[in-house]
């Protein structure tokens, strides 16, 4: 069984060429952009990173995928909302292998089924089939972490607390890291977009679940919330990487997104 690649030469290149080619240009573009360059010596098992277009969110997402390389993990979990299947709960991808244009990564199973056990969690395979917030992350994890095993987590209708103890569960194994994808606001013109990103932005880097709820319309606000009581408990601290706004890509600022990128450690 596999989790085919439904959204290359959309979401992001069909050839590990040109996959590599954007990390390579994302990676050159961050040299002149960081004042700071000490950040990316940073190891982070724990990163938020947007899920649009790589052409859109591909360097948003690249620095913190490259923080969490440096963490050298063996897994990781992949945690994104549904944006194609209604369903209640969060789903588990049970197949053996993900695929990628730079070849197939395997799927860590028996973690996979430990956590369906653990926690009641599905396999709503429609629901993985072309669910581009979590397949968007697996070609930045094949370039930074290339001998990880991978676990992709979709979650429908729920309660942000149902993800607290997976978290938890996930980031228990000093070998093992989590990505959670989330973009931030849709289509509003960019002056708004900025005023409501700031609002989620401000909740991450204070890690204060209160503040996302006076005006944060992230589409993986679940998964932000959770992670943020999840590091306060542990005592971890929040660092803002990057934000934008597709009109940086496009030059349309009458329908923007907004994209943000964190760590935590």
């Amino acid at each position: 069984m596999k989790r085919t690649a439904g959204n290359a030469g959309a979401f992001y290149p069909a050839t590990c060429n040109a996959i590599e080619g954007m990390i390579r240009q994302f990676n050159e573009t961050l040299k002149a952009a960081v004042s700071d360059r000490s950040i990316l010596q940073h190891a982070s098992r724990a990163i938020i990173a947007p899920h649009a277009g790589y052409i859109y969110s591909g360097f948003t997402a690249n620095i913190a995928h490259r923080i969490l390389g440096n963490a050298r993990p063996e897994r990781v979990v992949v945690i994104g909302p549904s944006h194609h299947v209604y369903f209640e709960g969060i789903s588990v991808a049970m197949q053996e292998r993900y695929e990628t244009p730079c070849g197939d990564r395997r799927i860590d199973t028996a973690f996979s089924q430990k956590l369906a056990e653990k926690y009641g969690l599905l396999f709503e395979l429609e629901a993985h089939r072309l669910e581009h917030s979590t397949e968007t992350q697996i070609p930045f994890i094949t370039h930074y972490a290339p001998e990880a095993s991978v676990v992709e987590l979709i979650y429908g209708q729920i309660d942000y607390r149902q993800l607290i103890p997976v978290i938890e569960t996930v980031l228990s194994d000093p070998k093992s890291a989590v990505v959670i994808s989330s973009d931030l606001s849709h289509f509003y013109p960019l002056s708004e977009a900025e005023k409501i990103d700031a609002v989620c932005m401000e909740g991450i880097n204070r890690l204060e679940v209160g503040v996302l709820d006076h005006g944060c319309e992230a589409c993986g606000i679940q998964g932000i919330k959770a992670m943020i009581e999840v590091a306060q408990v542990r005592g971890w601290e929040s660092t803002l990487l990057d934000y934008r706004t597709s009109a940086d890509a496009s030059g349309d600022t009458q329908r923007v997104v907004g994209y943000g990128s964190a760590m935590f450690s």
